[in-house]
């Protein structure tokens, strides 16, 4: 988990007490995680395999070794954006929103690093928005 994005930064007692604190998960190849427009309330990393993320309307991510997928589902309500499918045999974290949430209680660093790197997030959205905003108005 320590190469996983939004994890990446964590150290060694907070990725120890997900790890221990998580669900693990064994897909078999095609089994469906979550379907897009449902519920969320846990985030999954990727263990092995692979995990196809599609959209209605065609769009595919596929999200390998060390992804984090649902990453906003820790933070807050939300939907699933995608339908998430093993494209492979797969094993999987799932991080209910609960322990994350312990996490950052026990872990004021956490707090701080992920408080930034949002931040920073937030900032190219908008910088991208901006630039879509500005090509539509040229057209």
């Amino acid at each position: 988990m320590s190469r996983t994005p939004l994890l990446d930064e964590l150290g060694v007692d907070a990725l120890r007490l997900i790890a221990f604190s998580a669900d693990r998960l064994s897909l078999g190849e095609g089994d469906i995680l979550f379907r897009q427009g449902e519920e969320a309330d846990t985030g999954f990393v990727v263990v092995s395999g692979a995990i196809s993320l599609t959209r209605r309307g065609g769009s595919t991510h596929l999200a390998g070794p060390g992804a984090l997928i649902g990453e906003l589902a820790l933070l807050c309500d939300t939907r699933r954006p995608a339908t998430a499918e093993a494209a492979e045999r797969s094993e999987v974290y799932r991080i209910a929103r609960s322990l994350f949430g312990r996490l950052l209680n026990e872990y004021p660093a956490v707090t701080a690093k992920l408080r930034a790197r949002l931040a920073a997030r937030m900032a190219q959205n908008a910088a991208d928005l901006r630039a879509i905003e500005s090509t539509l108005r040229g057209r």
